[in-house]
């Protein structure tokens, strides 16, 4: 299994390779204002991945903030000796009637 999942990443990596040299093509990217930017197709291609990735992320972070705080609150509420509370001997759950 190890193995196949080393060919497997191999093959993504060489796909990946392949597509890098056979786009090498100058593009013109045009910003606002009459600025431009010339580079080559895969750098446009990444640059906009990561862009994507960054703004996913960003947009990510004030509901992760969120459940981060609602994560510590939680926390802080639960008495800290809830845990020796317990009974000694497990309760032995009956099935409901009818069954």
């Amino acid at each position: 299994m190890k193995y196949l999942m080393w060919l497997l990443k191999a093959a993504i990596f060489f796909t990946l390779f392949a597509f890098a040299l056979n786009n090498q093509q100058p593009v013109t990217v045009s910003f606002f204002f009459g600025t431009a930017w010339t580079g080559p197709l895969v750098l446009v291609v990444l640059a906009a991945f990561a862009v994507g990735v960054l703004v996913g992320a960003l947009g990510m972070l004030p509901r992760w903030w969120k459940q981060r705080a609602a994560a510590r609150r939680s926390q802080a509420a639960a008495p800290p000796a809830a845990a020796s509370a317990a009974p000694s001997t497990p309760a032995i759950a009956t099935p409901p009637h009818g069954l």
